[in-house]
């Protein structure tokens, strides 16, 4: 019975029957017989370049379509490509860009909440170190005296913060530095001077953190 699967049997016109073999491999040889091939093979495309070297190319595609390229096609193929390129290389200074202005962002943002944080210790302490300018005025702080010692390291650690003292008798009225409680008419001032500090005020690198209150004498 295999073999009658294998043969493809048609009667002749004289009756008898003839018998075609259908089988792709010989069976006294064991080799593939001639003209059988695989279906994958006859769906691989072939390319047919032009015999005279012309400018088009000629793809066959699994369907048997011609597909032609000229040479302004192919052109055009390459401006294509490096439009992509140059897209995405702006794209990637693009993105560069934005992180390094958001590092800056973040490290500008971080030295503000520093200072903001250290501003609002020392104005916190400046009480206390009213107190040690009083006592120092009123001669309380004798010289190497335990109370002088800590009036010294208490001042010499807001100074590493940069700690600025303002106001200065004499000095010209800085309404953005001062804060003026009394002011008195005089003949010997051209311009509204600081006359006296009543309460000096305190700088931290360009942050006000007390203004000082002074006197002014004003021009009349």
């Amino acid at each position: 019975m295999a073999d009658d699967e294998n043969n493809d049997i048609q009667p002749q016109d004289d009756g008898t029957p003839e018998i075609h073999d259908k089988r792709k491999i010989d069976p006294e040889t064991g080799e593939v017989r001639a003209g059988e091939s695989s279906a994958a093979d006859s769906a691989d495309p072939v390319v047919d370049e032009a015999p005279d070297g012309g400018e088009d190319i000629q793809i066959l595609d699994a369907q048997g379509t011609d597909t032609e390229f000229t040479e302004d096609d192919l052109a055009l193929l390459a401006e294509a490509e490096q439009g992509l390129v140059a897209e995405f290389r702006e794209r990637a200074a693009r993105a560069e860009a934005e992180l390094k202005n958001f590092r800056t962002r973040v490290e500008r943002d971080r030295h503000a909440n520093r200072e903001a944080v250290v501003a609002e210790v020392i104005r916190s302490m400046l009480p206390v170190i009213d107190d040690l300018d009083r006592a120092e005025e009123h001669g309380d702080l004798v010289e190497g005296g335990p109370l002088t010692i800590i009036a010294q390291k208490i001042r010499g650690g807001f100074e590493k913060y940069g700690l600025q003292k303002v106001g200065e008798k004499g000095e010209r009225f800085d309404p953005r530095m001062h804060d003026a409680i009394v002011r008195l008419p005089s003949t010997e001032v051209e311009f509204d001077t600081v006359a006296d500090v009543i309460e000096p005020g305190y700088l931290l690198g360009e942050r006000l953190i007390r203004a000082a209150k002074v006197a002014v004498s004003s021009p009349e």
